[in-house]
């Protein structure tokens, strides 16, 4: 079993930074994760993925502006999100999966069974 706690959320005006934190706990071996977000009426989608090799990928409205950074030691996952709009507003989720020997599409949100409790980011314009 996989816990997942978000944290770092919150309110900036429009080309503001804001920085997001995973924190794994339990069995934390092999995961491929990702992160999420999902703003009101819209379907979830893909922002972020990295496998367990630290291999990335970006969706593209994101590319340029959003970066993983991890801090293994103590299982921490971080997205640092630069030059936001206000159509970055939207709950974030961080999720998880174990999987080998490859993640597969790390964006695609049925690939993952672990999810956090969201954390909401709001960019005002």
């Amino acid at each position: 079993q996989v816990q997942l706690v978000e944290s770092g959320g919150g309110s900036v005006q429009a080309g503001g930074s804001l920085r997001l934190s995973c924190i794994a706990y339990g069995n934390t071996g092999n995961l491929c994760m990702g992160w999420f977000r999902q703003a009101p009426g819209k379907e979830r989608e893909g922002v972020a993925g990295i496998d367990f090799r630290g291999s990335t990928e970006y969706a593209e409205s994101v590319k340029g502006r959003f970066t993983f950074s991890q801090d293994n030691a103590n299982g921490i996952l971080s997205l640092q999100m630069d030059s936001l709009k206000p159509e970055d507003t939207a709950m974030y989720y961080c999720a998880a999966v174990r999987r080998g020997p490859f993640c597969g599409t790390l964006l695609a949100a049925a690939m993952y069974n672990y999810w956090g409790q969201g954390t909401q980011v709001t960019v005002s314009s």
